[in-house]
């Protein structure tokens, strides 16, 4: 699933799921070194809690992050899966 970000250096997020645990995750521009890391951390995690654990970061009082956007794409999705 591609989602748009805002607020963030990142453009946007692809990633995907199966079975409820993120296999794939890659974000589009932001610091590059930060935004592998949290997609690396996060492979292989549900996604309810990755939600738990990434939303709510703030980056320098914008009142999100790329790791919030993470959530917010998720909770996206998730919507979508149950409307599917």
């Amino acid at each position: 699933m591609l989602y748009r970000t805002q607020g963030t250096c990142a453009a946007a997020i692809d990633f995907d799921v199966e079975d409820g645990k993120i296999t794939r995750c890659e974000f589009l521009g932001g610091c590059s070194g930060n935004t592998q890391g949290v997609a690396r951390l996060i492979i292989g995690r549900p996604v309810d809690e990755v939600i738990n654990t990434l939303e709510g970061i703030d980056c320098a009082g914008r009142g999100t992050s790329c790791p919030d956007q993470l959530s917010k794409a998720l909770k996206a999705y998730k919507a979508s899966a149950s409307e599917a």
